[in-house]
């Protein structure tokens, strides 16, 4: 059955699968990335995804959704009962079953290999609209030349590792982000300290002893945070993915269906509230930056900071990562590139016997020098 926007879908429990027919000969078309397009891996027909090159990406008011979500979940849901996550969808190829659990929101037919999506699980009513995607950049192939370079380059990691490389497929998936921007007041209050030297001591032992003064310091000033980055989905290595920033997010394109075509997607599990808690977290670890940078002096002692944030937006964003999964002797490890920039952030084993050898040469080296200064 086609819809009016040229996608097809067929569901169970109220949800839609959709995907892209091929308009030469109906198989699915999948985001070709680097070209941009949806392409046919049956028989290459391609065609431009339409985005209105016009049409921005929008700050929206944070309080503003937190009542109209609120609203919207307490008309549906009165007895504040949860609802089941799991939905089941057919596949039009084949005529399987699939089953998306949890934010799962854009997968593969695992009988066929077909891609599917829930169609408009990323903007149903109690849910937050995502207003953009950060395409893919890099391709499969490219990702995986960043991951060899990522291994030769880990120092102290044993040499069959480096020489053999990580072997396992990667997974291409678009993971939710909040992005938050605030304007913060801070009234700080602590003290700056400042070194001195005196002399103490009489004969041999007299010697030069630094001190610090204690001065007060406090003030106030304003600070405008633009785009703080929130991962908002669980389950996911988030210190990982957060090391994987910047994010060229002036290249994201307003929020559709068809740039996730043959792509995981996951939709939020991070509330919009929450993740704001988090967001608040990174912004407070800068602005204590700041405060210190103020009170200025050698030394300072922050003994407090009060904030009031204001004028709240966001932006509810899609952004690509490559995932991989793989093992060496008897540990799971993980890798995540950021799909926009090519950046590598993951985990490694480490050879123990490199360790050793580094320590003992460091060891050796401070002998040589303490000898050297001594004689």
């Amino acid at each position: 059955m086609a819809n009016s926007d040229g996608g097809r879908h067929k569901g169970t429990e109220g949800d839609d699968a959709r995907v892209f027919p091929c308009e030469q000969c109906g198989a699915d078309l999948t985001f070709h990335i680097g070209a941009g397009r949806l392409k046919c891996s049956h028989c290459g027909f391609a065609r431009d995804i339409e985005v209105d090159s016009e049409a921005g990406i929008e700050e929206r008011d944070f309080r503003e959704m937190l009542a109209r979500v609120a609203e919207q979940r307490a008309g549906k849901h009165p007895d504040g009962e949860a609802t089941s996550t799991d939905r089941e969808v057919t596949c039009d190829a084949c005529g399987a079953t699939v089953r998306f659990s949890g934010t799962l929101t854009s997968s593969e037919c695992a009988y066929c290999g077909s891609p599917l999506q829930l169609d408009r699980a990323h903007d149903a009513d109690d849910r937050i609209a995502a207003d953009g995607v950060l395409p893919f950049r890099l391709d499969r192939q490219t990702a995986r030349g960043n991951l060899a370079t990522w291994v030769r380059s880990r120092w102290f990691a044993p040499n069959d590792f480096k020489a053999r490389g990580i072997d396992g497929r990667f997974n291409g998936i678009y993971l939710p982000y909040w992005t938050y921007d605030t304007l913060t007041t801070n009234h700080y209050v602590g003290q700056r300290g400042e070194h001195y030297w005196v002399t103490v001591g009489s004969g041999k032992n007299r010697r030069r002893v630094m001190r610090t003064r204690w001065y007060p310091a406090s003030g106030t000033f304003q600070r405008f945070f633009d785009d703080v980055l929130v991962v908002a989905a669980t389950g996911v290595p988030t210190e990982r993915l957060t090391a994987l920033e910047p994010w060229p997010l002036n290249e994201c394109v307003p929020f559709s269906q068809e740039l996730l075509a043959g792509s995981l997607a996951r939709t939020y599990d991070v509330e919009l509230d929450e993740g704001f808690v988090v967001g608040k977290e990174r912004m407070a670890a800068a602005i204590e930056v700041d405060v210190r940078g103020r009170i200025g002096g050698n030394v300072q002692r922050v003994q407090s900071i009060t904030t009031r944030h204001e004028a709240i937006t966001y932006k509810h964003l899609l952004l690509p990562v490559w995932m991989l999964a793989y093992r060496y002797g008897e540990k799971s490890y993980q890798v995540v590139v950021n799909a926009g920039t090519g950046e590598v952030q993951g985990d490694r084993p480490y050879s123990w016997i490199k360790i050793a050898l580094a320590v003992m040469a460091g060891a050796a080296a401070i002998g040589g020098a303490v000898w050297i200064w001594g004689g």
